[in-house]
């Protein structure tokens, strides 16, 4: 059985409450990324920031300038824009588990804890790649059909 270790992405990009939403949008494009967890001071996850939260933010920051009262809301810290509520894996988790897990609760990624430390991340990134290469096995291995010699 492959569990979430086999195809995590080892020690991900975090940043720490006290960043901001713009200090996670430079790592996400400098990284091409579009989850960062936010960890404390001994790599605890305490929350995670996505992609989509930055467009939200930026969205209502528009709002908010047609309105005359423009506040940049990419200066807002992580600590006040983070998913605090959040379900993380052990690395010994069914690779499967965790992709039914996803698929089901249309979560795009799921922190990988080990002894309460953050130690990796698999998103549904790494799961098309997975389908990806399960896929290419398959062809590999397809027989190819012949015409059978016909006996006369």
């Amino acid at each position: 059985m492959f569990t979430v270790a086999d195809m995590m992405t080892p020690h991900p990009h975090s940043l720490s409450a006290s960043h901001t939403l713009a200090d996670a949008k430079r790592l996400m494009e400098k990284h091409h990324i579009h989850h960062i967890p936010v960890t404390n001071d001994d790599n605890h996850l305490i929350g995670l920031v996505s992609q989509r939260d930055i467009l939200s933010a930026q969205e209502s920051s528009l709002e908010q300038f047609s309105k005359n009262q423009f506040i940049s809301a990419l200066d807002i810290p992580l600590e006040q824009a983070m998913h605090r509520n959040l379900m993380s894996v052990d690395p010994h988790a069914g690779l499967k588990e965790a992709a039914v897990y996803m698929q089901k609760h249309q979560i795009g990624c799921l922190p990988i804890i080990d002894h309460n430390k953050l130690v990796g991340i698999i998103t549904d990134t790494d799961f098309v790649a997975i389908a990806i290469n399960l896929l290419e096995l398959q062809e590999e291995v397809e027989p190819v059909e012949e015409e059978a010699d016909t006996l006369y």
